[in-house]
């Protein structure tokens, strides 16, 4: 996570380990294996999960429920008022996938969300021509107790938006600077991610998704645009937002001294990350477990347990409802056979090789680094230092490789693999049996 050059500096990593947790997970080795009793695993909400604006859906009669939100959206919209309303509403505005965003500025900075007030956004888009429209805008959530209700909204069409806002220091920024940027132990922020990561993913479902797969017809949006429909009136197919699931393991060798690691093309150079493969239809996770690691470096698994999950809505375009599911695999056989059409490498990896780039790697540097790019590009600033440079021991050289920041759940794989952290230091009791053998 940080660089650990001292036992104290340690001690400051498990504890910004820890905060990563949402439940207690208790690993284990099969019986078969050599002696590794357990690990357990406190980890907090992953990047771009414990969304704080969607943990609970109102009630349909509720003024902060998607329909009546949206009834309200209407009349306000239809009588032309710039008059705050109760609810209050607020909207974020995407550009190409990109969120809008903004920057403290100060010493140490820090991004926010671009939320705009509804009566600011019709305006913004009346000056570049375009009419606001309710069925243009996605509802993302409520927070009653601040009076307010959140809705997404894509303005790639209004071009003037971009100079405008950037006259307010405001930008629209990829989300995966925006991942890299955002300081994993404060919780507003990655509330923030959250968010950002739940918006785009409804607002790419809903420009894939503008035809009836099932007649060709147009769909329209419904429930404030949690679902679509089709509008023929022979058809009303309903259509929900889509998800994704991908697999993504952490292969152990036998002796649980071994972790398999692997490097795709589109890597930075040194980075290495775990395996991983989208589940076909008809298959269990822990089948899609065996069947991507075989096929991808031939190598035999046999048991495969659960770790965590995570939404992942930074893929491809096409592909940002992903949700990550992460095991721990245990393999049956050693010998590598890497499909290069896959891969370009797959090795066995030691553990302590593995805890020394852990160690080494400048995760928050990184951080900062994105974060202050982060501000440059509201502030009208175009250049910004490269961040697969920041990943170097603080002696200017290369570390030999590393690993995926703590905001992907490939780092808390290879990191509680390495580390064996438990909830307190202290080792869970071993599980009677697991369905994750079958």
């Amino acid at each position: 996570m940080l660089c650990l050059l001292s036992s104290s500096s340690t001690s400051h990593v498990l504890s910004l380990y820890k905060i990563f947790s949402l439940q207690s997970l208790i690993l284990t080795r099969p019986s078969s294996h050599l002696p590794f009793s357990t690990m357990s695993i406190n980890l907090s909400s992953h990047a771009f999960a414990g969304n704080p604006i969607i943990s609970k859906t109102p009630k349909p009669s509720d003024p902060f429920s998607p329909n009546s939100a949206f009834q309200t959206l209407k009349t306000l919209l239809s009588s032309h008022t710039h008059e705050p309303s109760s609810p209050n509403f607020k909207v974020l505005p995407f550009r190409k996938g990109r969120p809008l965003a903004r920057s403290t500025g100060d010493l140490a900075p820090n991004w926010h969300l671009g939320w705009l007030s509804l009566g600011d956004c019709k305006t913004l888009l009346e000056n570049s021509e375009v009419n606001l429209i309710e069925e243009s805008l996605v509802y993302l959530g409520s927070k009653s107790e601040d009076d307010v209700v959140y809705w997404a909204i894509d303005v790639s069409e209004a071009s003037g938006l971009v100079n405008e806002l950037g006259s307010r220091q405001f930008c629209f920024v990829e989300l995966r600077t925006l991942m890299v940027a955002t300081d994993w132990v404060d919780a507003r922020a990655m509330g923030e991610l959250a968010i950002a990561g739940h918006a785009r993913a409804l607002l790419e479902w809903h420009n894939i998704s503008r035809f009836c797969g099932h007649c060709g017809g147009k769909t329209v949006p419904m429930e404030a645009g949690r679902r679509k429909q089709c509008s023929n009136e022979s058809c009303k197919k309903r259509i929900y937002p889509r998800v994704d699931p991908v697999v993504i393991m952490l292969v152990i060798d036998r002796e649980n001294d071994r972790a398999l690691l692997s490097k795709q093309s589109r890597f930075v150079p040194r980075m290495w990350s775990c395996l991983a493969g989208f589940i076909e239809p008809g298959e269990s996770l822990e089948e899609a477990v065996r069947r991507e690691t075989w096929e991808e470096t031939g190598i035999e698994v046999g048991e495969v347990i659960y770790h965590s999950s995570q939404p992942w809505p930074v893929g491809p375009s096409s592909m940002p409802c992903q949700l990550m599911v992460g095991f721990f695999a245990y393999a049956k056989s050693l010998e590598i056979n890497v499909d290069k059409e896959e891969l370009e490498d797959a090795k066995w990896q030691s553990r302590e090789d593995v805890k020394k780039a852990l160690a080494l790697a400048e995760y928050k540097k990184a951080q900062k680094t994105s974060a202050t790019k982060v501000d440059h590009m509201c502030k009208g600033v175009e250049k910004g230092q490269s961040l697969s440079a920041d990943f170097n021991v603080e002696s200017g050289e290369l570390a030999p490789m590393f690993f995926p920041g703590p905001f992907a759940i490939a780092h808390h794989l290879i990191s509680s693999w390495a580390n064996q952290v438990g909830v307190n230091g202290v080792e869970a009791k071993q599980p009677t049996s697991s369905l994750s053998s079958l």
